[in-house]
């Protein structure tokens, strides 16, 4: 059968030596500005069975170097110099920049040597096809399997990534799984032909931190089973300390500093690598900012009291079951939970962008009258929205492309007409000064900003009105680790001038240690802890709690502990 001599192949593949070499590699991007160097003179061996993390923030090339090892670089970028010697099993060498990306040669390599992961696996799978036809047409199209062996394989596929039921799964479509699982399911279709190479760019990003945990091992464990090797992308230096052998930090397109995974954490050379590190270290402790901090007194009476929230959706699924919660004045209060767990919902139900089905949710207002906003009228909620304003996760998603920045921020000023003309100008720029964004760029759009520039736009639309209470949903969980610090410290030092009070909604156990008061763990639609931030976080008693604890990576290559995590199953 073809697939056993394809196994057989593979078993007599050398087990030692490099596997990929880059020599200069430099891939840029035409521009009206002139060429940008996206790669810039990039050089690195990767060693066979070994894993490769390739660190660095937004923008620093790690996700272009990827592609171009596929020559899968967007138009109209294109590879312009240096070398990646493809060292195969035969013993025969083969220059990768000298394929044409569209040639028979390269499309062999594609998905059969070399296979990777894409950052969100939503737009890397199609749709309108079944999960089991899009790895089936790997598997006929580089293995020649018929469709009968081809479906075998595919659900022993499935299988190996522990997707739940294969024999089912392989004819679901992608939006019937979870994030996770579609992860899953992307790993599959990369391992499908045995690869030599698994290429991963940032596949751990988008999900919360037991999920993570979850990809991270089951892609160790088949890399052991494979003995392939990995080259892992990401910004998350938590995770590099996990799993790394080698380690590559990048900036602007250029390599920093590259060596094995203990000199690089242990022993850093570089200041931007030096940076890198302190970043993560930082969210491991409680802020400057906060530890500074008066104690909240339990006896100042609650600008928001949460009762017996419930929300259905369909009829049977509880996103939200039996939720109470108190929001003090000037306190943040952390909303932590796996995707799924009901945090965004809960955050959503007290805006009323979705209509709870049962519960209150009393709101104090400044001048001492009270609104349930389960129970709202129109005009009610208008004038609460006003007091209480949402940060959202996306900061791309959530700012009009075709709006200025200025239009942005000030659109609720207008609205509500507060402000117009010369006193709305004024007071836009004055919000970008205290979000720390130059008031000068308030005619430029969205996407002339960085992702954590963005997020800082977003902050200061949300503060216009003078809230007294800010909801923010994951607002930090796309940005960088670096840009992550400087965003928390900035809504920390706009809560002590502005006296807001947060609920802070993440699946982040790190950042909620790092910003919070109180915590509110939840699992499933209910609340199974809640107690202060540093109880919680150090000493948790409910046994889920602790295995959120136990998935957060730690930025230690000495002490990697994530494989050993707790596992709650409900």
């Amino acid at each position: 059968m073809r697939q056993d001599r394809h196994l057989r192949l593979v078993h007599a593949k050398p087990t030692t030596g490099p596997l990929l070499e880059v020599r200069n590699l430099q891939t840029v991007f035409p521009t009206r500005g002139g060429l940008v160097k996206a790669v810039d003179g990039v050089s690195f061996t990767l060693e066979r069975g070994k894993t490769l993390c390739i660190v660095g923030e937004s923008g620093s090339g790690k996700s272009v170097t990827a592609r171009s090892i596929l020559q899968i670089v967007d138009a109209p970028g294109k590879i312009v110099g240096g070398e990646m010697i493809w060292h195969r099993n035969d013993g025969s060498n083969v220059d990768l920049a000298k394929l044409h990306p569209r040639s028979k040669d390269i499309r062999a390599i594609r998905g059969r040597d070399i296979a990777m992961i894409f950052q969100e696996p939503m737009s890397s799978l199609s749709p309108i096809h079944t999960v089991g036809n899009q790895i089936i047409e790997v598997l006929q199209l580089h293995l020649g399997l018929k469709k009968a062996e081809a479906r075998e394989r595919c659900i022993e596929l499935l299988r190996q990534v522990e997707i739940p039921r294969p024999e089912q799964a392989i004819d679901r479509y992608t939006f019937e799984f979870s994030g996770g699982m579609r992860q899953r399911v992307m790993i599959a279709m990369s391992l499908a032909c045995n690869p030599e190479l698994l290429i991963a760019d940032e596949p751990t990003t988008a999900l919360d931190v037991t999920t993570q945990a979850e990809i991270i091992d089951l892609i160790r464990r088949l890399q052991q089973e494979h003995g392939m090797a990995v080259m892992f992308i990401t910004h998350d230096m938590g995770v590099v300390a996990e799993i790394a052998d080698d380690v590559l930090v990048m900036y602007h397109g250029k390599v920093m500093e590259q060596g094995s995974v203990d000199t690089i954490f242990h022993a850093p050379q570089d200041e931007y690598t030096k940076m890198l590190i302190g970043s993560v270290v930082k969210l491991e402790q409680k802020a400057e900012a906060r530890a500074k901090r008066v104690p909240l007194s339990d006896a100042l009476p609650p600008v928001l009291e949460v009762r017996n929230l419930c929300m259905t959706f369909g009829g049977s699924v509880k996103a939200v079951d039996n939720v109470s919660l108190t929001l003090r004045p000037g306190e943040t209060l952390g909303v932590v939970g796996e995707s799924g767990s009901g945090k965004t919902t809960v955050g959503r139900c007290l805006l009323r962008v979705y209509n709870p089905n049962s519960g209150s949710a009393i709101y104090h207002r400044a001048d001492g009258s009270t609104v349930d906003l389960v129970t709202a009228t129109p005009q009610q909620l208008k004038d609460c929205r006003r007091e209480i304003r949402m940060i959202f996760q996306d900061p791309i998603s959530s700012l009009n492309p075709r709006m200025t920045v200025a239009q942005v921020i000030g659109e609720p000023m207008l609205v509500n007409g507060i402000a117009k003309g010369k006193e709305l100008d004024d007071r836009v720029a004055e919000l970008m000064q205290q979000v720390g964004l130059n008031p000068d760029w308030r005619e430029r759009y969205p996407h002339a900003f960085s992702g954590g520039q963005r997020q800082r736009i977003g902050i200061a639309r949300a503060i216009s009105l003078n809230p007294r209470i800010v909801v923010a949903d994951e607002a930090t969980s796309a940005l960088d680790v670096s840009i992550r610090a400087q965003v928390l410290d900035l809504l920390m030092e706009l809560q002590d001038r502005l006296g807001l009070s947060y609920i802070f909604i993440s699946h982040d156990l790190g950042v909620i240690r790092y910003m919070c008061d109180r915590v509110a763990v939840m699992y499933r639609g209910k609340l199974v802890e809640l107690g202060e931030a540093e109880q919680v976080c150090t000493a948790p008693e409910h046994p889920y709690t602790k295995a959120l604890l136990s998935a957060i990576p730690r930025p230690d290559p000495r002490n990697r502990s994530i494989h050993q995590r707790m596992r709650y199953t409900g």
